[in-house]
């Protein structure tokens, strides 16, 4: 934790509003993302998020600095998405598309991405993995996401699971061999 963060906490802790902005503004995108893999929905991550700022606000006196800010946030918003889950284990998954008309470029720019059809290929494939991630036991698809989709470090995984490194691993390991599994187990049905 450096100089400058440390001091926002401190005066976060007095109850100064812009430096607990400051802080959250460092970690929100991330605590956004984890939100949308465990809620699915736009909305739903939007409502975890909320709450999980108000209980990082609310509790900011008992963060002891012994891990990072931004990792304390990361475990806040994991544990409040596993509550809204369990309590409203009906929430359903909901894609919203919003389609735009756009005028004609004025100016014309060769497109250096995929074409329509490989776009469309790559999401199939992602969302068939996000099907399948679905599929697993809450904790293993809480570390999947953390460390395969979100990228956390073994150490920022500890902290936020609260676990030792030997468990994290554990874990890891249990639950990309279930996914490979569930993998396995749909590509056997669609090529019977």
């Amino acid at each position: 934790m450096d100089k400058r963060e440390k001091e926002l906490i401190t005066r976060a802790k007095t109850g100064d509003e812009t430096s607990f902005e400051l802080l959250i503004e460092g970690c929100k995108t991330k605590a956004y993302n984890i939100a949308w893999r465990y809620m699915r929905n736009e909305q739903d991550a939007l409502d975890a998020l909320q709450e999980s700022f108000i209980k990082v606000f609310r509790h900011l006196g008992k963060f002891k600095g012994e891990s990072s800010f931004d990792t304390w946030v990361y475990r806040i918003v994991v544990n409040t998405c596993n509550d809204m889950l369990r309590k409203n284990s009906n929430l359903k998954i909901v894609t919203t598309i919003y389609e735009k008309e756009e005028e004609e470029p004025i100016v014309k720019v060769p497109d250096p991405g995929p074409t329509p059809w490989e776009a469309l290929e790559r999401k199939e494939k992602s969302q068939f993995l996000l099907d399948c991630i679905e599929t697993l036991h809450p904790d293993q698809k809480e570390i999947i996401v953390l460390r395969d989709i979100q990228g956390f470090s073994y150490q920022e995984l500890t902290e936020i699971l609260d676990c030792s490194i030997g468990t994290v691993k554990s874990r890891i390991n249990r639950a990309r061999k279930r996914l490979k599994q569930v993998i396995m187990e749909h590509n056997e049905k669609n090529f019977v």
